[in-house]
């Protein structure tokens, strides 16, 4: 039996409800009061089975029908049936299927509605269901917990809040009441401490409290100026406090004045300033709060507390058209009206286990702290919520890892290439190797798939780890793949593997972009059919017609040149293979734990034995000769040596060296009697293979260069290096060009040269001096620069935290690790919590987003 047309209408306006605020929620699979958006969909489809009498698909097809009507059948009236099927899965797909989930959803939707479009036209168009979003918070199944009801409230719901300033708030990105509580302050300033004007000193901010003395309104020759001067006496002092307005009218400003009644008592709070005439101290735009007499006899719970003075006030980030007292006030009115409806996501145990401030206390304690201590507790939580919901949320990916089955597990093999290769090796693994390798092996026998990270110096042997991970897995009759993000790395990867596995019967393939039709034939023919045990190679290794006869174990070179989605493809070229990526760049603790922290991490941190520290010094432009004088005599003893430049060409409007132009001076005017090569990005594949050849060979003595040497370039005899414009790169990659040098049995040496006069910059520079340890290097560049310049622009996922500090945070970063991770461990707890579930979702997109795509 069909519904009811009204229960019908109903059903079908709460649907397109909840798929707008899902859609407001970017496709987080919210949770409601009763269940989640995709269970809600599911359950709604019961019903619509009936609509219009349906039979089921296969009674359909028996029963006989037109044409015409069997195609609308086999389309949009089948999708309601498959609807259920569609959501079951929703919660598990990224956010693209999501979105088309949806949209076959909403097709359903019309074609539901449209045996009644005559009499009620637009009940359930998506347009509506977005204008009635807000209505749907009160009756919809979305409607879920407070701190929902909290996002879908727009800010125009505050008093005072009109659709203008409205507009001027969504600048700043806030379009909320739960955006705008959680705009946090960036600085306070303490106006608490009452002086008497007596003892007031320049540069203080303070707070005075006295009697207006007098008010004046002067227009200097500036037709468009007016100055509003205020002088108050406290009976031991007097202070004057000033005002300028430009371009306001005479008669606003005249209001302005007439606040301030001669004999009145006032609360004056801002910054000491000396008097440009030397007529003593002035107040220039404090803040000043009129003391109504009514309240002088009431006692201090009682009294109305200003919040722009007096006290401990808060300073935000502003845009256009919002201003700060203004922005402070509207935050006050919103903890005020929607204060009490502030739950906590966060489970009580936490809160007492880690002894937080709970969340309504410490966001009213962020905004307006009575005292600094209060604002560093609230802080703390606030920072604390931020870490949780990144960790629980890389957790949550750890566990969906660790629930997958490999596709073979990997047990030593006696006599296997892995103790073939290493009774080989004319030296020892240091012992980080060793304990990379055991974590690794354990990795490798269980039945969850490795996702491991291997961070190593620069020269730390990270190379031979990779090969032994990868022979173990060929002794157990697999195939392995090395993925590198140039094709000179590749390349250089390739050489020593042949040299390596040649002698224990292994082919090598090389799949690069540039290799021809034959060549990519055979390639590929060696991968599908086995003879091609180990597959080394660029992006290449992913394009379609690459296929393995059985992927057992993939190496992501410098994985932070490849996005997700790019090792996911190799990955996917297998049956769940393990997975061992690799950096060079040391990376803080704090920073592995954001970035890879649903990753199991192994640390080499030493160096094999035989390397010679790099020693550097730091050279003004006066001392270059003393760095070109040591070339030449590194050239006469039959070294090499690289030059480095920030620029590829010059530039108008940076002061800095250019590799070209300077790689024709040295070549003319220096160094006439050596050869200079040039090497930079914007050189097609083949001339950087020519140029790198010619070096690698000796023939070339001098590479000039740009940061294109950073990674990969592997020339033991070069032994020199001069970093030119050095204050123009990051600690952390000064060290990664620096790890170009030092790769043999000779004594390096590494000059940064740089005009600066800064003192920071210089102290910045000599810790390259002090060290060649690139984890204590990376850690005091994380410290100087911040996380986002020292990632640099191509490193993606890093969260935007509002209050916690990457740099300052690491022991409550671990605490916040412990307890999601703890939390996490047992799967249930997420459904317990379904406010603290959507929480993680809410504030992990950019996680989300950078672990759904490339």
């Amino acid at each position: 039996m069909a519904l009811p047309l009204d229960e019908l209408q109903q059903r079908l306006r709460d649907v397109a409800q909840a798929i707008s605020i899902e859609r407001k929620h970017r496709y987080i699979d919210i949770q409601g009061k009763r269940s989640t958006f995709s269970k809600f969909v599911m359950s709604q489809f019961k019903h619509f089975e009936q609509v219009l009498d349906l039979p089921s698909p296969s009674r359909r097809l028996s029963q006989g029908s037109s044409r015409g009507s069997l195609q609308r059948e086999e389309n949009v009236e089948d999708d309601v049936y498959k609807m259920h099927q569609v959501f079951q899965q929703y919660p598990f797909m990224d956010v693209s299927a999501r979105r088309h989930a949806i949209e076959r959803l909403e097709r359903c939707l019309q074609f539901l509605a449209d045996p009644f479009r005559a009499s009620e036209p637009s009940k359930v168009s998506g347009t509506e269901g977005a204008e009635q979003a807000n209505e749907a918070q009160q009756s919809s199944p979305s409607q879920g917990d407070k701190a929902v009801g909290l996002r879908g409230i727009p800010v125009s719901h505050i008093t005072g809040v009109g659709p203008s300033m409205a507009k001027r708030l969504g600048l700043l990105n806030i379009h909320n009441v739960q955006e705008l509580i959680h705009y946090y302050p960036k600085r306070y300033v303490d106006y608490a401490q009452q002086v008497p004007i007596s003892q007031l000193q320049v540069g203080q901010d303070v707070t005075i409290v006295g009697s207006i003395t007098s008010v004046s309104l002067f227009q200097p020759r500036n037709k468009r100026l007016m100055i509003l001067s205020l002088t108050v006496t406290d009976g031991l002092g007097r202070l004057k406090a000033t005002w300028f307005y430009n371009g306001v009218p005479r008669s606003v400003v005249e209001g302005y004045k007439r606040r301030f009644p001669k004999g009145a008592t006032v609360m004056m709070s801002g910054r000491v300033k000396e008097n440009k005439q030397g007529r003593g101290l002035e107040m220039d735009r404090p803040e000043v709060e009129l003391l109504d007499d009514e309240q002088d006899g009431l006692p201090d719970n009682l009294r109305q507390r200003s919040i722009h003075a007096g006290r401990i006030v808060p300073v935000y980030p502003l845009t256009e058209g919002v201003y700060l007292k203004g922005l402070r006030r509207i935050i006050h009115q919103a903890l005020e009206q929607f204060g009490p409806q502030i739950q906590d996501p966060m489970p009580e145990h936490i809160v007492s286990d880690y002894d937080l401030t709970p969340l309504p206390d410490a966001l009213r304690a962020i905004h307006f702290p009575e005292e600094m201590e209060q604002a560093e507790t609230a802080r703390r939580r606030l920072a604390f919520d931020e870490f949780f919901y990144l960790q629980a949320r890389l957790a949550m990916v750890r566990s969906q890892y660790k629930q997958v089955v490999a596709g073979a597990t990997f047990q030593p093999v006696d006599n296997g290439y892995v103790s073939q290769c290493q009774d080989e090796l004319p030296f020892q693994l240091t012992g980080a190797q060793q304990r990379a390798l055991n974590e690794i092996d354990q990795d490798l026998s269980s039945h969850e798939p490795m996702y491991r990270l291997l961070q190593g110096d620069v020269g730390s042997g990270k190379t031979l780890v990779a090969l032994l991970t990868l022979l173990r897995g060929l002794e157990n009759r697999v195939q392995g793949a090395l993925m590198a993000p140039t094709e000179i790395l590749a390349e250089q990867h390739y050489k020593r593997f042949v040299e390596w596995l040649t002698p224990l019967g292994l082919k090598v393939g090389l799949c690069v972009g540039k290799l021809g039709a034959k060549q990519r034939r055979e390639v590929q023919q060696g991968l599908l059919n086995g003879q091609i045990h180990l597959a080394v190679g660029t992006h290449a290794l992913i394009q379609d017609g690459i296929e393995f006869e059985n992927l057992g174990v993939v190496v992501i070179d410098e994985q932070h040149r490849f996005g997700v989605r790019q090792r996911m493809q190799l990955k996917d070229k297998g049956n769940h293979p393990h997975m061992l990526t690799m950096t060079a760049t040391p990376i803080p603790r704090t920073l592995a734990l954001t970035l890879h922290g649903d990753l199991d991490v192994s640390v080499l941190d030493e160096l094999p034995p035989g390397r010679t520290p790099i020693e550097t010094k730091l050279y003004s432009p006066s001392q270059r000769k003393h760095a070109y004088a040591s070339i030449t005599e590194a050239i006469v003893r039959g070294r090499q040596a690289y030059i480095v430049y920030p620029l590829v060409e010059d530039s108008e409007t940076l002061a800095a060296k250019a590799a070209t132009t300077e790689a024709k001076r040295l070549q003319e005017e220096v160094f006439p009697q050596f050869k200079v090569g040039l090497l930079h990005g914007k050189m097609k594949a083949d001339e950087k293979e020519a140029v790198m050849g010619r070096f690698a060979s000796g023939e070339t003595h001098i590479l000039v260069s740009t940061t294109v040497v950073e990674v990969g370039v592997d020339v033991p005899n070069a032994t020199l290096m001069v970093i030119e414009n050095a204050d123009r790169f990051g600690l952390s990659q000064l060290h990664q060009l620096r790890g170009r040098v030092g790769r043999g049995q000779h004594a390096s040496t590494c000059f940064l040269i740089s005009d600066t006069s800064n003192p920071l910059t210089i102290e910045r520079l000599s810790i390259m001096e002090q060290t060649t340890d690139g984890f204590v290097i990376s850690e005091k560049d994380l410290e100087i620069r911040g996380p986002g310049e020292f990632l640099g622009t191509r490193q993606s996922g890093l969260p935007e935290f509002r209050l916690a500090d990457l740099v300052t945070d690491q022991p409550l970063l671990n605490l916040a690790r412990q307890a999601a991770f703890d939390f996490v461990q047992d799967g249930t707890n997420l459904l317990e919590y379904p406010r603290l579930r959507q929480a993680i979702l809410e504030n992990t997109e950019q996680v989300f987003q950078l672990l759904t795509s490339g």
